[in-house]
């Protein structure tokens, strides 16, 4: 399964992934987690210190010269198809069963830059969407510059993790809307940080027809866990439990609207 997580700045939507991630590992599954906002710090979440942390793909200049043909070009002629299907493998590091690759920055210009940097980028997540079996959890930034239409195809389930606030809201409609533009419409929400279940049921029904698919209330672990530097993953049973409801519920979504899909085909 392919899922792509993303809402507001600070709503915990790095938190949740990886503690999704630690949860499948746990389990035995293949998971790698993709880093792919600039200024988030899911190495550091997910335990590794600066020196354990993988380089950002973005930034490997000379591979993404040599697989892309852009070497010697100045840029102007570059394959849109280049070859990756060794990256996972060799730029990946390994925390507690998770495989992290971050991606890095995509290249600044507008909507119609393509450089060979995001060539390279896209033909990455284009791989790990379609040509491999294991989960792929991609933890975005708020905007979905790093999808597009090819791309997004492959990604079963967006879940926008929102806090209660309305800010936290309309960022999620303004997802919404965005991931719509490029025909991805498997998106659900999923509510973070609430205090009580009445300000779960607020923010839920403030979502209106979007999907709320669960909720992760606030973990005093959690908190302390971003002062000490530590994974707020901590494997207690009370996690498991509530993890792996929510991994249920994606997964339920996720079958739903591909039943949903097959039967307005054979319409």
């Amino acid at each position: 399964m392919k899922l792509a997580m993303t809402g507001k700045g600070g709503v915990g939507k790095t938190t949740l992934s990886v503690c999704l991630a630690r949860y499948l590992a746990e389990q035995g599954e293949d998971v790698i987690l993709l880093d792919a906002d600039p200024d988030a710090d899911t190495a550091l979440t997910l335990g590794l210190d600066d020196e354990s942390t993988p380089r950002p793909i973005s930034e490997m200049k000379d591979l993404i010269a040599e697989r892309t043909g852009a070497q010697g070009t100045g840029g102007e002629f570059f394959s849109l198809n280049p070859s990756v299907e060794d990256v996972p493998d060799r730029f990946s590091v390994a925390a507690d069963g998770v495989r992290l690759l971050r991606m890095g920055r995509l290249a600044q210009g507008g909507s119609g830059c393509f450089c060979p940097e995001n060539a390279f980028l896209k033909s990455l997540l284009s791989h790990l969407f379609f040509g491999q079996q294991q989960y792929v959890i991609l933890d975005m930034e708020a905007g979905i510059e790093h999808l597009g239409q090819g791309t997004a195809q492959g990604v079963d389930a967006m879940i926008v993790v929102v806090q209660p606030g309305r800010t936290s809201v309309k960022t999620a409609f303004s997802i919404q809307r965005y991931a719509s533009d490029i025909g991805l419409y498997n998106i659900g929400a999923i509510v973070n940080n609430y205090r009580s279940e009445e300000q779960f049921e607020e923010v839920a029904s403030r979502l209106g027809s979007l999907p709320v698919l669960g909720g992760f209330p606030y973990d005093e672990h959690v908190w302390q866990s971003d002062l000490d530097g530590t994974c707020p993953y901590a494997g207690t049973d009370s996690q498991r439990k509530r993890i792996g409801g929510l991994l249920s519920a994606i997964q339920d979504f996720v079958t739903g609207r591909k039943q949903e899909e097959n039967n307005s085909k054979s319409d």
